[in-house]
């Protein structure tokens, strides 16, 4: 400290606060929300701090000064988490012949946002671009998130994806049902025999769902989870104080920052909640599994770091780039996973950039590695 100026003493400060924040971040996977939630916001921001920590070890490197180190050890500590987020992959990565003729499954996951039902896209041809979408990939196994049928077909029904898709075999989970007749849950399609199926309890009470179809592929039998998980559910007014932070308007910040971090303590600990049945659900299969989902949480949180233990991320496997699957106004982050037991093997792990929901669909495929 004596060999620093006035100012790289104060950066030092600021060095050690952000060293202490990714530090945080990390505790963030391994304590329960239900225990301290707080550290939970740690865990969101880790990208934030991330590239706060990599600017001071450019700004202690260009003064050829030792600090550059604290942070890089800290980044290096952390290394898994920086992965879970970004990747270079040029292993399993199959060319298109390749894929053609491996004996591969396609697997997909996508949050449809309901197909559009309220046109949010303000386009009235998004539910059937997106259909089209959907069938030119022909998916072997895909597991949606927010998502809606109609028993009538005035919007969608079950048997017009079904057909559309050419995929004839279903299994639904609805939260919510209107008149009988419309349903809003979550569902898997598969062109594979579903033989059984079951859904994960959930402790707290919550619209939010789970649930495993037992598939057979040749003489093989998966079991494949669909998980939706707790969401903050912000509300218009939200977004607008968010928005107006953004861009420093003046905004009511104290009752803005508490409503914000009340929706968030709620969903953060009831995903905890959630995410502890799931991985006690899997621990039981008797089968391998692929865990399809939209987890409504980052790769550095607790939520992530319970389902994925013991299972590998075809992201990670097979993945490039950024894993972004969100792009609604906050967060803009990965919270959408394809998880598979180690004897799976995942390739070609693709976040596709259309925009049809406020998510992005994602990819791979896969096979059974004996």
């Amino acid at each position: 400290m004596k060999q620093l100026g006035k100012l790289n003493k104060l950066f030092l400060l600021l060095n050690i606060i952000a060293i202490v924040a990714i530090l945080f971040s990390y505790l963030a996977l391994f304590c329960s929300p239900e225990t301290f939630w707080m550290l939970a916001f740690f865990g969101l921001i880790y990208p934030i701090v991330l590239i706060i920590n990599i600017l001071f070890i450019v700004y202690w490197a260009i003064q050829f000064k030792p600090q550059a180190f604290l942070s890089f050890l800290v980044i290096i500590c952390g290394w898994n988490v920086l992965t879970r987020g970004i990747q270079l992959n040029f292993k399993n990565q199959l060319s298109k012949e390749e894929l053609e003729n491996a004996p591969l499954m396609k697997v997909m996951s996508y949050n449809v946002r309901l197909f559009d039902l309220y046109n949010w896209t303000k386009n009235k041809k998004t539910r059937d671009d997106l259909l089209n979408f959907i069938k030119n990939e022909k998916p072997d196994i895909i597991s949606f998130q927010e998502f809606y049928a109609d028993d009538n077909n005035k919007f969608i029904s079950v048997d017009t994806l079904k057909k559309t898709l050419q995929l004839p075999y279903v299994n639904t989970r609805y939260s919510v049902t209107l008149h009988k007749t419309d349903h809003w849950g979550i569902a898997t399609f598969s062109k594979y025999p579903i033989i059984n199926t079951g859904a994960v309890i959930f402790n707290k009470k919550s619209t939010n769902s789970c649930m495993y179809s037992d598939i057979v592929i040749n003489s093989d039998t998966i079991r494949v989870y669909n998980a939706h998980l707790q969401s903050i559910h912000f509300n218009k007014e939200d977004y607008k104080f968010i928005s107006k932070l953004e861009n420093n308007e003046d905004a009511e910040e104290i009752d803005g920052s508490k409503k914000i971090l009340r929706r968030m303590k709620r969903a953060y600990v009831k995903r905890s909640s959630q995410a502890d049945s799931i991985h006690a659900s899997i621990n039981r299969s008797p089968y391998p599994v692929i865990v399809c989902g939209d987890f409504n949480d980052s790769p550095s949180s607790y939520t992530y770091q319970t389902i994925s233990k013991n299972l590998n991320d075809a992201f990670m496997e097979s993945g490039n780039g950024l894993g972004r699957s969100y792009k609604g106004e906050f967060p803009s982050l990965r919270i959408d996973y394809l998880l598979f037991s180690p004897i799976l093997r995942s390739y070609n792990f693709t976040t596709f950039p259309d925009e049809y929901s406020d998510h992005y669909a994602i990819s791979c495929y896969t096979r059974l590695v004996k």
